[in-house]
């Protein structure tokens, strides 16, 4: 139950970091079909986006809102699937989301200053993918 509530916890992170990876491995890793090839997609225009100087503040209302809502499905989809209370694994996600966005955050204005917005913001992709994947890949039963 440790390591579920565990990986629950890291999607969260993910979903903090970028809102559409943590579903989107989830998934992809999981059930595959059209939703992971949508999920991926959108995915990959955050990653895009994220590029762009004027992308809105990941703290804002929609941004912080999408982040949450991300969060809170992935935790309950991944307890439901897994046989746990889907409100316990909303609300655990949720505490990853609020890591994720505003450790997350931090974290990208510190490597901004020290290596550069865009490759500062390919970091926390490749950390973001990480974190999801392995956080799925330990919750397979």
């Amino acid at each position: 139950m440790f390591l579920l509530f565990a990986a629950i916890f890291l999607l969260g992170v993910a979903a903090g970091l970028r809102t559409f990876t943590a579903p989107a491995v989830l998934w992809l890793m999981r059930h595959g079909g059209l939703w992971a090839i949508v999920l991926a997609i959108l995915a990959i225009g955050e990653y895009a986006g994220d590029l762009y100087p004027k992308a809105p503040a990941r703290t804002s209302p929609p941004g912080l809102t999408a982040r949450i809502a991300s969060g809170a499905f992935v935790g309950w989809s991944l307890a439901v699937t897994s046989g746990v209370s889907g409100v316990a694994g909303a609300l655990i996600a949720l505490a990853g989301v609020a890591l994720g966005t505003y450790g997350g955050l931090a974290v990208r204005v510190r490597a901004i200053a020290a290596f550069g917005a865009l490759p500062a913001a390919l970091l926390e992709d490749f950390v973001a993918i990480g974190i999801a994947v392995f956080a799925v890949s330990r919750a397979l039963p």
